[in-house]
């Protein structure tokens, strides 16, 4: 089932809640009473189903945070009318947003964008993307402006302008160039776009379905999903630096062929596994 957990300090971004994500969250040890916000991709089981339960346990657990959640039109319906046939409480409040393509959240440190995907249903593929860092901080030029140490050199460092008597001292005068963000792409269930290869441009991650091989591509087509040559192909066209193949087919019992294929196309491509972690370093 598909769900992709997302880390940044103490906040949790969640891509989709297969059946069964509470039982993963409590395997992985993620915590449940953590700043959270849910983005689903679409209103298919596979992709949807996990967040009642999910909602459920976080309220067993007495969590009271609030928790988001985005994706297309019906989500909010299908999240109330479920609460409500199912009788099921929350100690905590749901804020339920259902988006149109563009800026879907802007934060402090970074954003999410969203594109229609090429799905048989209304969906979505999601990107996060960091904000640019502050440069090197370098104390040297702090000191030979005369800069006091702490406070002054911490807000210089965090981006902010410093007056020092009639002086002012501005953060590129001691700190280097602005320190690309990170970016990561998951793209739900969908056939390849050019949409998505502007969305997925140059990223870090690209997190890409892979439901068929080869074999199969003419069932690709007729369901709108994606085979593994074809996510290799948008991957390597919008510059992705590493592919992580997901949501196989049952048929296939080893995913080693699928990521054959795709490797013959781009050069760092690795099939997702249930807990799996990877660690997204910044690039300095």
């Amino acid at each position: 089932m598909s769900s992709v957990a997302i880390i940044r300090g103490d906040e949790l971004l969640l891509f989709d809640a297969g059946e069964g994500t509470q039982r993963a969250f409590l395997r992985a040890g993620i915590g449940l009473n953590r700043k959270t916000r849910i983005f689903i991709t679409h209103l298919h089981g596979d992709h949807c189903i996990g967040v009642l339960g999910l909602l459920q346990t976080m309220s067993l657990a007495s969590r009271d945070k609030p928790v988001d959640i985005y994706g297309p039109s019906g989500l909010s319906g299908f999240i109330r009318s479920s609460q409500k046939y199912l009788r099921f409480g929350l100690t905590f409040d749901v804020r339920i947003i259902e988006i149109r393509p563009g800026l879907v959240l802007n934060c402090k440190e970074y954003v999410v964008r969203a594109t229609p995907a090429r799905h048989s249903v209304p969906s979505f593929s999601y990107c996060l993307e960091e904000k640019e860092r502050p440069g090197v901080f370098y104390p040297a030029k702090a000191k030979k402006l005369r800069v006091p140490e702490g406070i002054l050199w911490s807000s210089l460092q965090h981006g902010h302008q410093v007056k020092i008597g009639r002086r002012i001292v501005r953060p590129v005068d001691v700190l280097g160039s602005p320190r690309r963000g990170r970016k990561i792409g998951i793209s739900g269930d969908t056939r390849p776009s050019a949409k998505l290869r502007a969305l997925f441009k140059a990223c870090d991650v690209l997190i890409f379905e892979s439901t068929y091989g080869d074999d199969h591509r003419d069932k690709a087509i007729e369901n709108l999903h994606s085979t593994s040559r074809e996510a290799g192909q948008l991957a390597k066209q919008a510059g992705a630096k590493q592919l992580v193949l997901t949501h196989f087919s049952a048929r296939y019992a080893d995913v080693k062929p699928l990521v054959k294929q795709a490797r013959e196309i781009h050069d760092d491509v690795i099939p997702a596994e249930d807990l799996m972690t990877l660690q997204v370093p910044y690039l300095d």
